[in-house]
């Protein structure tokens, strides 16, 4: 039984915040750490490959996150679409059984980490591995639609004129029933480049039969709009008129844009605010790689974070290129933070 089955969806994020004290962890890069453990992601696809080639790999990464310290793990579904899988030459059956491993997958390192925590004498190891029984979420990633077309517009929000409000939703749609009704806790809604897409989003979530919450993650590249250049406040204004959108933020963002962009969304939002933000290194869309030697190190990184909560976010956690050991800072962070 997932958090949302027990949790009025109304007050689900705050009762999650309060149990946490006050600010949660959220997971790191999965691609990143895929790779790390022999995962070849040169495709479409991306990270959601590995739904059909090796789901235990994604399993371990959702397990060294959550020994990281980490209250949230993010499924492997962020590229993953039917329109993508069925280009591939999956069926339509196939492609939403995929889907749905996706949070199967996670919610099977949930189980496998609370049994691990029942059978140890400690909740952290001599290794430095987080084993303390505490709520965790899993939350169900849906990508842009930048993301499907795997071209990088994900990183400007620029998809053409002949792509509109109703055409997102349709694009949308089946993938989010899936995924609401496949044992997730939460819809995470990421990498949001565009006021439009925000909207599908909010309104396919009027639908009655989503009975589980969702946040709003949206990028930015100058700490002042969405990477589309609409005002990062007026996307944020959508969100907040959504009820069943619980948080809002933030993510696959340079860090030092994150404190601004924290101070903008709290002028308009009511709402928990989210930021898991990227290295800082930047994507070349064209090689489809991460320019080498363009981020930030792990320790200047977790160095902002006690700021970021000090104007306002309370879930923290990173995107592209972040890892354990960055989570692994975060939850150090704050776990001292709580003792101040």
């Amino acid at each position: 039984m997932g958090l949302a089955d027990t949790v009025d969806t109304s007050s689900f994020m705050t009762d999650f915040l309060k149990n946490s004290g006050g600010v949660a962890v959220v997971d790191g890069g999965l691609a990143t750490e895929l790779e790390r453990h022999g995962a070849d992601l040169n495709d479409p696809l991306w990270s959601a490959k590995c739904l059909l080639t090796s789901p235990h790999l994604i399993r371990s990464v959702h397990l060294d996150y959550l020994e990281a310290g980490a209250d949230i793990i993010i499924t492997a579904s962020y590229q993953a679409t039917i329109q993508g899988f069925q280009a591939k030459g999956y069926s339509e059956s196939e492609s939403e059984a995929m889907l749905k491993r996706s949070v199967e997958v996670a919610c099977e390192a949930r189980d496998i980490y609370y049994e691990r925590c029942l059978k140890s004498t400690s909740d952290e190891t001599e290794d430095g591995k987080i084993l303390k029984h505490r709520p965790i979420i899993v939350a169900a990633s849906v990508g842009s639609y930048g993301a499907f077309l795997a071209d990088g517009s994900e990183y400007s929000g620029d998809y053409g004129e002949a792509i509109d409000l109703e055409y997102l939703k349709n694009f949308h749609r089946r993938r989010v029933h899936i995924l609401a009704e496949a044992g997730a806790d939460l819809l995470a809604f990421e990498t949001i480049p565009n006021k439009l897409e925000a909207q599908a989003f909010a309104q396919l979530l009027e639908d009655k039969a989503i009975t589980i919450p969702a946040w709003f993650a949206f990028n930015s590249k100058d700490g002042i709009n969405v990477v589309s250049g609409d005002s990062v406040t007026e996307c944020t204004t959508i969100a907040e008129a959504c009820k069943k959108v619980v948080a809002v933020g933030i993510n696959c963002t340079p860090p030092r844009f994150i404190s601004d962009l924290i101070t903008s969304i709290k002028k308009v939002t009511t709402k928990p605010i989210l930021i898991y933000p990227n290295s800082g290194e930047t994507y070349d869309a064209e090689r489809k790689e991460w320019v080498q030697n363009t981020g930030v190190p792990d320790e200047d990184f977790v160095s902002h974070v006690n700021k970021w909560c000090e104007v306002g976010a309370s879930l923290v956690g990173g995107c592209c290129r972040t890892t354990p050991y960055t989570i692994r800072g975060i939850y150090r962070t704050l776990a001292s933070r709580s003792i101040l």
